[in-house]
């Protein structure tokens, strides 16, 4: 018998990190607005929520591997056979507990930082690996051609006797990746790396110790990558639940305003065509944004107003709001230099909502910049990427001055 495997590139990764991420957000969500009570501070209850969190992802990983395979997204169950699909339900399955597992490894102590942000780095720094030196050929109607940018560059200008032409074929070519693809990605880490520097200190002492001074970081990207995070689960299960009716009620006036869907000359996967899952995806060229301006212009909106909407809520109910702050730093006897204790939430609502709103906007328009450059990957893709690596740099320096500092360096 023919075993068939989930063999679309990303698939499986994708199936298997979305489960824990999604897990995440929703035990977080649930723990912030107080639907469920949770105390940080109790051991008991911060492995209850952990175990919790890893059971929803379990049983989502389950939920979408076989909403998956019974809705025809590797064929027919009857093309496939009941013994296969089965194969392929316990790959995807299994994928996401491998996950679950080395996620747990790293919380153990085992590594540096989370462990579904390194999967999420390494998955998209993959992807644009490559889609800069893949050596495989594809054939889009001129003949062979190297996929990857890099690879291509180089193979037109040996094998092209008209050098120009083949310069500008390698920077402009469609449908693949190209040199300008390669060098908008670029430009968009080095952006958003400078944006990381951008911060307000505020002061800080202790009451009790004389001379102890602190300082308090409010960053220009307060919440971090969270508003891309969650922007990005959001529009990733829309897709889902969209592909999935699509497959089964095509035609249906609700499932259509909600998306239609083609499949991929080159890619062999779907695409939207319409609907709300096509305003809410990126133009996939400036002369597509010049045939569609009114779509270019919604996406525009749709990723400003949904980043910073997301990262002014994930503040409220991820503890790090003006008030939770301000008792954070009060539990810790500390104030702030030149006001009183009484108005220390009032000075830091001066600066957490507008760092929090104006930075999910800037998150916003970095992601859609990249995505109207060209960006190989997507501009959702490499702002999670820079952010999760360079959180990882800070991790790095802080664990190193921490160990100099033991040894009296």
């Amino acid at each position: 018998m023919r075993v068939i495997l989930a063999s679309n590139r990303g698939t499986v990764m994708e199936l298997g990190i979305t489960p824990i991420v999604t897990s995440g957000l929703v035990m977080q969500l649930l723990a912030g607005s107080k639907i469920i009570e949770v105390d940080n501070n109790v051991r008991e209850d911060r492995a209850l929520l952990n175990g919790a969190q890893k059971l929803l992802g379990i049983l989502i990983a389950i939920g979408e591997a076989v909403a998956y395979v019974l809705s025809g997204m590797y064929g027919s169950v009857g093309q496939l056979g009941v013994g296969n699909a089965i194969l392929i339900i316990l790959q995807l399955c299994f994928a996401g507990i491998i996950v679950i597992c080395l996620d747990e490894l790293l919380q153990k102590g085992y590594g540096l930082g989370s462990g579904i942000s390194l999967f999420i780095a390494t998955n998209i720094c993959e992807n644009i690996i490559w889609k800069a030196f893949s050596p495989t050929t594809i054939n889009s109607g001129r003949g062979a051609e190297f996929e990857g940018a890099v690879i291509a560059l180089f193979h037109l200008l040996i094998t092209r006797s008209d050098k120009v032409r083949a310069l500008r074929e390698a920077f402009y070519r469609q449908n693949l990746p190209n040199v300008t693809n390669l060098l908008a990605t670029v430009l968009i880490f080095l952006i958003v790396i400078y944006f990381q520097g951008f911060r307000v200190v505020l002061p800080v002492r202790s009451k009790n110790a004389r001379g102890q001074q602190g300082s308090y970081p409010i960053k220009l990207f307060y919440t971090s990558n969270m508003p891309i995070i969650l922007q990005s689960a959001l529009v990733s299960n829309l897709y889902f639940i969209s592909q999935l009716l699509h497959r089964k009620y095509s035609g249906n006036f609700f499932v259509d305003l909600l998306g239609k869907w083609k499949e991929s000359e080159y890619g062999g996967q779907s695409a939207p065509v319409g609907g709300i899952a096509y305003y809410i995806t990126a133009p996939s060229s400036l002369a597509d944004m010049a045939a569609n301006p009114f779509h270019a212009l919604f996406y525009l909106v749709f990723m400003l107003s949904a980043c910073a909407l997301f990262s002014k809520t994930w503040i409220e109910v991820s503890g790090s709001s003006a008030r939770d702050v301000a008792k954070q730093l009060k539990e810790q006897q500390m104030v702030m230099p030149g006001h009183r204790e009484s108005n220390l939430q009032k000075e830091l609502n001066r600066y957490i909502p507008t760092a929090a709103a104006f930075g999910g906007i800037c998150i916003g328009a970095l992601t859609v910049l990249a995505d109207f450059m060209g960006a190989i990957g997507s501009g959702t893709g490499i702002l999670l990427a820079v952010t999760i690596i360079y959180q990882y740099f800070e991790t790095f320096e802080k664990e190193r001055a921490s160990e100099l500092g033991f040894f009296g360096f």
